[in-house]
């Protein structure tokens, strides 16, 4: 993975203090990537760390993490002490804190995030603990920067399509469809069932619309090839322009992101939605009907064409650890929390994440369960990581393209327009 360092001025956007100057030196000289951030003060071997998560503000997942927190405090006579931040506002939030040292201990990752955090020069080289917990290799390189292993990862997986069985039957959708135009078929069926059905529950609101990238990868655009952002070429605008096909035809909704997309198919409204494999858990933690679980199924994305390897987003999240306070006790968490059996293997039970490690994998408990074993099969074997992963204005970018693509969707502008636009800025985004 190539290095691409954090400019100043993507640094100050990322952490919010574009509009306040010199007023934060403090703050400045913590984003330094020099690997002596401000976590490296504080006594290492402390028994008393912080652990912060967006888990932990989950409805579905509070209670799983909080149990893991509880008897990891009772086992190994130390005190955790936990902040939560909602997914959406997550690494604006975890930055700022990280910046001003108002954060220490374990921390947990999105591993699309790993480069802008890793930059900060606040993490723990985690390689020593990693080394015989029995993680995957896949598993393990999820967590790497330059080679670096500064994440243990917690699962991994992939971000694809979940179909409603049970509607796609009432819709008289006899196998999941397969290509593009038997897609678009599927929806217009589901549409005719009335009574609120969204057909496809995709992301169109600007935090998922990153959602976009393996339909336009889908449609033949690399996003980025030898340095070289594609976004804005045929293929890109044709994306786009079958993107606001949809929204017009009402086949996918106004203002929906993955929280609202999650709830409306615990509600037993959506034919189709994206999400990674948390979202099976996740969606039946706020379902009333029980059978819904039963008609969850694992849909790889349509192809252009038969023949082409369906496309989906590599997603996983890692534990990180920062240099100082508590740092010892931490990292022993995070190593117990990512590869103990007995833990990894409830974890999956509960929110039917998979485990990282090879004999968490091998577990009758995983093996056995016929979602997550589709799921590995048909979705993650040809998942891609995400195009920009690898520069640390990763988020800005995303976020460029998405309004673009959203200027689109509400009549703003052209596809044709807004990818050439879009192209544009992530080419400035990189260069800056």
């Amino acid at each position: 993975m190539s290095r691409h360092a954090l400019p100043r001025r993507d640094t100050l956007r990322l952490l919010g203090l574009g509009t306040l100057g010199l007023a934060v030196p403090g703050a400045l000289a913590a984003c330094a990537p020099s690997g002596g951030g401000s976590g490296d003060g504080g006594d290492a071997d402390a028994k008393k760390f912080g652990f912060t998560s967006w888990a932990l503000n989950e409805e579905a997942s509070k209670p799983v993490v909080e149990g893991i927190i509880t008897a990891w405090e009772k086992s190994g006579k130390v005190e955790v002490s936990t902040t939560e931040y909602p997914y959406n506002e997550y690494l604006k939030q975890l930055t700022l804190k990280l910046s001003s040292g108002g954060i220490s201990g374990a921390v947990q990752l999105d591993i699309a995030w790993l480069a802008a955090v890793a930059q900060m020069g606040t993490l723990l080289d985690l390689g020593d603990a990693a080394a015989g917990a029995g993680y995957t290799d896949v598993a393990l390189q999820s967590g790497q920067y330059e080679g670096v292993q500064y994440g243990l990862p917690w699962t991994t997986g992939s971000i694809g399509l979940i179909g409603n069985q049970k509607l796609l039957d009432e819709a008289g959708i006899r196998r999941l469809p397969g290509t593009i135009a038997e897609f678009e078929d599927a929806l217009r069926a589901l549409k005719d069932l009335g009574g609120g059905v969204t057909p496809y529950a995709a992301a169109t609101k600007v935090e998922q619309l990153k959602d976009i990238f393996p339909w336009m990868q889908t449609f033949g655009c690399p996003i980025l090839a030898d340095g070289e952002v594609a976004i804005g070429d045929d293929a890109s605008v044709d994306a786009v322009e079958w993107f606001k096909k949809l929204y017009d035809e009402k086949l996918i909704a106004k203002a929906v992101d993955r929280f609202d997309a999650r709830a409306l198919f615990a509600q037993g409204k959506v034919g189709f939605y994206d999400d990674a494999l948390v979202g099976k858990g996740a969606t039946l933690a706020e379902a009333t009907d029980e059978s819904l679980a039963e008609a969850m199924v694992a849909v790889p994305r349509p192809v252009l064409k038969k023949g082409d390897d369906p496309q989906a987003l590599l997603w996983g999240h890692v534990i990180v650890v920062t240099k100082g306070e508590g740092s010892a006790a931490a990292t022993d968490f995070a190593v117990h929390t990512t590869s103990d059996q007995a833990t990894v293997v409830d974890y999956f039970g509960k929110l039917a994440l998979p485990p990282t490690t090879a004999e968490g994998l091998a577990a009758p408990e995983v093996a056995s369960d016929t979602f997550t074993t589709e799921w590995t099969e048909k979705i993650t074997a040809t998942a891609t990581p995400g195009p920009f992963w690898t520069y640390a204005n990763n988020a800005q970018i995303e976020e460029a393209v998405a309004k673009q693509v959203q200027a689109v969707l509400v009549g703003d502008s052209s596809a044709k327009d807004a990818m050439r636009t879009a192209g544009e800025d992530v080419v400035r985004l990189i260069e800056e």
